[in-house]
């Protein structure tokens, strides 16, 4: 296992996809399929040029940067302070998009709120904020047992999203994105987090009938059987993980992946990124198009980033 390619492959999966449905959120889905996605795009909904990534890999890029010095809960409540207030770690040095949920969030950080109770707990706050960020964490919960990822993922999401549907979210996105970094088929790996989580999830406080019908699709083991119809696209959390696992099922390449998850609409940037952080560990940050990394925004720093999280990692 190559930790530094494959953290490559995650980085570089998930800022290329958020740049490639950034230039087209909150368009319908109806307007897309007369006028799809096929590649890097400029300007559009935030008026950005191409290869403009958003928060969704700002917060994903922080904390990365956090892992680089050590698991520190409260730096990376600074971090995510600095992203909002200062457009740290941003594409241009502008923050242009910010969903409600981390914003609260953001402003209970700043004013010393501990992080992991920064983040809404009401079920109303389940937006896919904390999903859209979490992938990095998977470096560092890898080699821990099961007990032990679920509850540093719980932490990690709680600094915006404290609600159990958007940890167990992320906490099943993390699993498959485990899987798929064993070197699974994404046939195999599905599956396996099919069988083990529910199993695990049983005796969890919050896993109850009415959580367990929200995932019933996500954990049913054939989602992927779905029509395109019955995906929804928003920016709801347990939405856009839906949609993620769907795009990646139902493509054969990096490329289409991301293409389809920007392709339905709505959430675009997110819905894309999520997507494309499973898909660089499926297929490789290589596949990606060679024209779409050319106009990565910052991406000589995204791979110095993931260098020098691989050497913290390996020491």
């Amino acid at each position: 296992m190559n930790n530094r390619e494959l953290i490559k492959d995650a980085l570089l999966g998930l800022a290329v996809g958020d740049a490639i449905g950034v230039p087209v959120e909150f368009r319908p889905r109806s307007e897309l399929q007369s006028h799809p996605v096929t590649g890097m795009r400029e300007y559009g909904s935030h008026r950005q040029p191409a290869g403009t990534w958003s928060d969704d890999s700002s917060l994903a890029f922080c904390l990365a940067e956090m892992l680089c010095k050590r698991y520190d809960l409260t730096d990376l409540g600074h971090r995510f302070v600095n992203w909002g207030e200062y457009a740290y770690w941003t594409a241009h040095g502008e923050v242009f998009d910010m969903g409600i949920a981390t914003s609260q969030a953001i402003s209970r950080l700043a004013s010393g709120t501990l992080p992991i109770m920064a983040g809404g707990i009401d079920e109303g706050s389940n937006g896919n904020g904390s999903l859209m960020r979490i992938l990095p964490l998977i470096f560092y919960i890898k080699d821990k047992d099961i007990e032990q990822r679920f509850s540093i993922t719980k932490d990690v999401s709680s600094l915006t999203h404290r609600h159990m549907r958007s940890v167990i979210a992320c906490f099943i996105y993390l699993e498959l994105a485990l899987e798929l970094l064993h070197g699974q088929s994404k046939a195999a790996a599905y599956q396996a987090i099919c069988k083990r989580i529910p199993s695990f999830l049983e005796w969890k406080e919050g896993w109850n009938e009415k959580e367990q019908a929200v995932f019933s699709r996500i954990l049913s083991g054939n989602i992927f059987a779905l029509s395109e119809n019955d995906i929804r696209s928003s920016g709801y959390v347990v939405h856009t993980l839906e949609a993620a696992i769907w795009c990646l099922f139902n493509t054969t390449t990096y490329a289409d992946a991301v293409l389809k998850a920007a392709n339905l609409g709505e959430d675009t940037d997110t819905t894309a990124a999520v997507t494309g952080g499973l898909a660089g560990l499926l297929y490789g940050w290589q596949t990606i198009p060679a024209d779409w990394l050319a106009v990565l925004a910052r991406r000589s720093e995204i791979e110095q980033l993931a260098d020098r999280l691989n050497t913290k990692l390996n020491r």
